[in-house]
C-alpha cells in the first residue's frame, strides 16, 4: 500500500505503468474498522474468505479488483 497526497501525486508516480485501484484515506479508514474490528473479542474466529468479501462490499470495494476468490 501507498499513500499519496494527490492525485495528481498517483499520475506522477506511475508515470507510464497502468494504474491499480486507488481509496481515499477515508475509505481505507472505513475498510480498516470494519476489517479488524472483531480481533479483539475474546471468541474471535478468522474470517472466512466470504465474509471477508462481505466486508468489502459493505464498503464499496468492489469489481475485480477487490475480488477476493
Amino acid at each position: 500500500m501507498l499513500v499519496f497526497r494527490s492525485e495528481a501525486h498517483v499520475e506522477r508516480w506511475l508515470g507510464d505503468r497502468a494504474p491499480g485501484a486507488t481509496i481515499s484515506i477515508a475509505k481505507l479508514a472505513e475498510l480498516a474498522e470494519a476489517w479488524w474490528w472483531d480481533r479483539l473479542s475474546p471468541d474471535w474466529q478468522p474470517h472466512t474468505l466470504e465474509q471477508n468479501q462481505a466486508i468489502l462490499e459493505r464498503v464499496g470495494l468492489i469489481g475485480d479488483f477487490w475480488r477476493l476468490g
